[in-house]
């Protein structure tokens, strides 16, 4: 199959249309938020007073775990801007735990704990509109971690919330070492691990969202694909 520059066989081994609470029963939810579906879509928001900080964000784990080889969808709308959404997959402990293995460090949603704590992850800034300077000039970032190993920027192509008109759909192959993100199948950025500068190459793990306080968005239709 051939999409958006891509040669891959894919085939569906995960989908949650995310629209109602029913849907997200068995996530795992790190920090606090709150959660409706008033288009019978997930709707996020902080919980707690943006003031605190880092203590105000939040990461929803679905509760898989997805091989090394995949291509991940989801539709996204933003709603209510500052803040910052991240996607992160291939994550697990970094002596190869699952993510939820209570041997690993308590997580709670504070940012460090994600790129300087107990996990191995890639992950990607795809909607930052948290501080003025990313409000001014929108990319899209992808890091590595354990550490925090800026590896790819793109530009981003979504509009401010208040100009957006969703759905967008978000896209992130995965395959050996390379990783490609797509908006609406526009590639955003392409990089290839070479499992030396940065650690070896991550295989499978979890996936999560993040958000970053005070923003709100609306997400749908998550997809993930075995890639071959």
């Amino acid at each position: 199959m051939s999409r958006a520059g891509t040669a891959q066989t894919r085939q569906l081994i995960y989908e949650n249309r995310l629209s109602a609470a029913e849907d997200i029963r068995d996530f795992r939810m790190e920090g606090q938020a709150a959660f409706s579906f008033p288009l019978g879509r997930l709707r996020m928001e902080n919980a707690t007073d943006p003031k605190e900080g880092q203590k105000s964000n939040f990461v929803l784990w679905c509760p898989e775990t997805f091989p090394a080889d995949v291509s991940i969808e989801w539709d996204f709308w933003p709603i209510r801007e500052p803040g910052l959404c991240i996607l992160f997959f291939s994550a697990r402990g970094r002596q190869g735990e699952d993510l939820f293995d209570p041997a690993l460090a308590p997580r709670t949603g504070e940012y460090d704990l994600y790129h300087h704590g107990d996990i191995d992850a890639l992950h990607i800034s795809y909607f930052r509109r948290r501080y003025p300077e990313e409000r001014a000039f929108h990319l899209c970032n992808l890091r590595k971690s354990y550490g925090f190993h800026m590896v790819a920027q793109g530009a981003d192509p979504i509009p401010p919330a208040a100009d957006a008109v969703g759905p967008y759909r978000m896209r992130v192959d995965k395959l050996g070492g390379k990783v490609s993100f797509y908006t609406n199948e526009l590639l955003i950025f392409e990089w290839e691990d070479d499992g030396t500068s940065f650690g070896p190459v991550l295989g499978g793990g979890k996936l999560g969202f993040r958000q970053m306080a005070p923003l709100m968005a609306e997400y749908a239709n998550l997809k993930v694909y075995a890639l071959e």
